[in-house]
């Protein structure tokens, strides 16, 4: 059975650091894609970061890009969103999701490609 359990999420200031934690069972991790979501108070759910399996190669949303890092821990089947620098406009739900197969740059951001999902973890960046 295919699990995606998501963790770390927590209210904190503009400015601050959060680490998100993805783990995963039921599949090997080296033949999918996880993805982190995230979705704001009626706002789409929009792709956030994709690492492949093997490889590793890593994509980002530009909104993101330098404040947050995504990286695989094998040895826990561990997929972590490393947030930097967090504003207010990062706040909302963050999913993480898995795709069968190496997701491309141009499809990485696409929630409807996604097979399996988590259930969530709430991020707040507010005084």
């Amino acid at each position: 059975q295919v699990q995606l359990v998501e963790s770390g999420g927590a209210l904190v200031q503009p400015g601050g650091s959060l680490r998100l934690s993805c783990t995963t069972s039921g599949f090997t991790s080296e033949n999918y894609s996880i993805v982190w979501f995230r979705q704001a108070p009626g706002k789409e759910r929009e792709g956030v970061s994709c690492i492949r399996g093997r490889a590793g190669t890593r994509f980002y949303a530009d909104s993101v890009k330098g404040r947050f890092t995504i990286s695989k821990d094998k040895a826990t089947n561990t997929v972590h969103l490393e947030m930097n620098n967090l504003k207010p406009e990062d706040t909302g739900v963050y999913y993480c999701a898995g795709y069968p197969g190496h997701l491309i740059n141009t499809a990485w951001f696409l929630p409807a490609m996604m097979t399996y999902w988590g259930k969530g973890t709430l991020v707040t960046v507010s005084d």
